[in-house]
């Protein structure tokens, strides 16, 4: 496949996933890791992620849970920062290789505290320690990987929150966490104009993406939305794992 078809590809499962399953965008990180050198392929991921973002809080404008995301936004800038620094000193091995492994760690502790919980509505996530631990771990693996849709989906999936609501408040949260790491990513001299032209002509594309998603979204039950929530976390920590 070409590089042109594998961009239109990987544009079409982020607008896929930021209106649907935030944990499939990574396969698209992962694409954009094979066509293009691995820190061009940060910045040009994130100006894709961005217009993604724009076109998910617009279907689900009305949505978003804003008490979980004023919880977890103050700790962003650490997890940011954190990033910013592992990224000068990590090499790309050992970065892929920990988050991949604490992401499956993560979807491991949800399908047990599923199983102990039953039917009973977990609050685990409204303590201090788990909002703050979850807005740093978010942080950094955004930073690093443009892998933070799994994190995010594993903590919204704790909250027991509604399908629509789930998406809603990712939406949401992460277009403004995208929109924070584009200083970032300029000062680390990752971003340049071209992104943004890239991001502009498969624009069309993320937006079919989205369609298709939002779709799915209406139809699918909200038993089946969890367990999907799971395995494409799970995906997405296979995927970095098999990158590192």
């Amino acid at each position: 496949m070409g590089t042109i078809a594998l961009m239109i590809l990987a544009a079409l499962i982020i607008g896929y996933s930021k209106t649907a399953l935030g944990g499939l965008a990574v396969v698209s990180v992962a694409i954009f890791a094979t066509i293009l050198p691995a820190k061009e392929s940060t910045a040009a991921i994130l100006t894709l992620l961005i217009v993604g973002d724009v076109v998910a809080c617009w279907h689900y404008r009305r949505d978003g849970d804003w008490s979980l995301i004023r919880r977890l936004l103050p700790a962003i800038v650490i997890g940011l920062a954190l990033g910013s620094a592992f990224l000068r000193i990590v090499n790309d091995h050992t970065l892929k290789l920990s988050i991949g492994i604490v992401i499956l760690v993560l979807v491991a502790v949800q399908l047990w505290l599923k199983t102990r919980a039953g039917e009973r509505m977990s609050t685990a996530h409204e303590h201090p320690v788990a909002a703050w631990s979850a807005g740093t771990g978010v942080g950094f693996t955004t930073m690093t990987a443009n892998a933070a849709g799994a994190v995010m989906a594993l903590y919204l999936s704790a909250a027991g929150i509604e399908k629509r609501r789930f998406v809603g408040t990712n939406a949401w949260f992460f277009l403004i966490v995208n929109l924070i790491k584009v200083p970032f990513s300029v000062g680390l001299g990752l971003m340049h104009w071209r992104d943004l032209g890239r991001a502009a002509a498969l624009s069309p594309a993320i937006l079919i993406g989205a369609l298709l998603g939002y779709a799915t979204i209406k139809r699918i039950s909200q038993a089946h939305f969890d367990i999907a929530v799971l395995l494409t976390s799970a995906v997405a920590a296979a995927g970095l794992l098999l990158r590192a």
